[in-house]
């Protein structure tokens, strides 16, 4: 589990494509102070297996379903990336509950500054757009957001400066794809309320077999 809270940006060193795969290498710094073959990554909010650690950074395997469910099929040599590993057992929960695993792509339709602040803008795919609620939490390329408003396409967020510097966010520009997280809570209630009673009613008994 990741809580969205960027630790650092890396960069790429190289991709090597297999037929259906790819195996990515990343230069990185803080992170490597505890990282270990085995641990989990996530790497634009996708959460990879470091499968080799060297003093300059890692590298993981990408698998097909990853690479048709997220934007990391088009990274290239140089490319900048967010970075967190996952969060420890007595770690601080900063963000909100990120699996890092990715729902979707979405894609930047607008960028405006307003103030010392910059609106982003994203347009959702179809199936998406119900679990992006107003002041709920979304995962963009990994970063714990707030979005701050919603539309029929998709919706927005305000991000402050600081969040700009430590992320790669600020090298995303309109058209950019990027991977999208929405708020696990709700799709574990919807879950919840599609197995329930065919009335779509709540039950005492339906409450009790669901461990509540």
């Amino acid at each position: 589990m990741f809580t969205g809270i960027i630790e650092e940006t890396g960069h790429v060193r190289t991709v090597t494509r297999g037929r259906h795969s790819s195996v990515l290498s990343i230069a990185a710094a803080e992170i490597l102070s505890d990282l270990k073959t085995g641990d989990s990554v996530a790497v634009n909010g996708v959460c990879l297996t470091a499968t080799a650690v060297d003093g300059g950074g890692f590298t993981a395997d990408v698998m097909h379903e990853t690479l048709d469910r997220s934007t990391l099929g088009g990274l290239s040599a140089g490319d900048v990336v967010n970075l967190e590993r996952a969060m420890p057992a007595d770690g601080r929960f900063g963000g909100h509950i990120v699996s890092g695993h990715i729902d979707g792509v979405g894609r930047v339709t607008a960028i405006r500054r307003d103030d010392n602040a910059v609106w982003y803008t994203v347009e959702v795919p179809p199936e998406l757009r119900r679990y992006i609620v107003e002041k709920g939490s979304v995962a963009m390329d990994g970063i714990s957001l707030t979005v701050a408003a919603t539309d029929t396409r998709g919706f927005s967020v305000s991000v402050i400066p600081h969040t700009l510097s430590v992320t790669a966010l600020g090298t995303r520009r309109v058209g950019s794809g990027i991977n999208l997280e929405t708020d696990i809570v709700g799709k574990y209630v919807e879950s919840l309320l599609r197995s329930g009673p065919a009335q779509g009613s709540i039950t005492r008994e339906f409450l009790r077999r669901n461990g509540f």
